[in-house]
């Protein structure tokens, strides 16, 4: 893919992993204040979720500098899926270690773009 504007920097990270229990709205909020502090974004908005009867919780946090996306599954088994955008560098390895940490997942991927 061409980049189309190279003089604007953009990093893309997505983490994804299977955990031990069901995820809820607070910790999700929680997650995603800790992860504005941990890789140093300012927070604009306070985090926001919401539950779909169908497909389970998400949630949304809008940073100076972009925001972070955050899905968790109940079923057909338990699983997140966390896609943070930012137009500032970050530290990839401390958002997936924070989240390995943060959801006791049992096991992690993600890809860094």
């Amino acid at each position: 893919m061409r980049d189309l504007a190279p003089e604007i920097h953009r990093q893309r990270l997505v983490v994804e992993g299977l955990c031990r229990e069901p995820i809820d709205a607070a910790s999700i909020s929680a997650y995603l204040s800790q992860l504005s502090k941990s890789i140093d974004m300012v927070e604009l908005t306070e985090p926001v979720t919401h539950q779909s009867p169908l497909y389970g919780w998400a949630g949304w946090i809008h940073w100076e500098t972009s925001g972070a996306h955050f899905y968790a599954w109940d079923q057909p088994r338990l699983f997140f899926s966390v896609d943070i955008y930012a137009c500032k560098p970050f530290v990839a390895q401390s958002a997936v270690e924070l989240t390995r940490e943060w959801f006791d997942a049992t096991e992690v991927v993600y890809k860094e773009f």
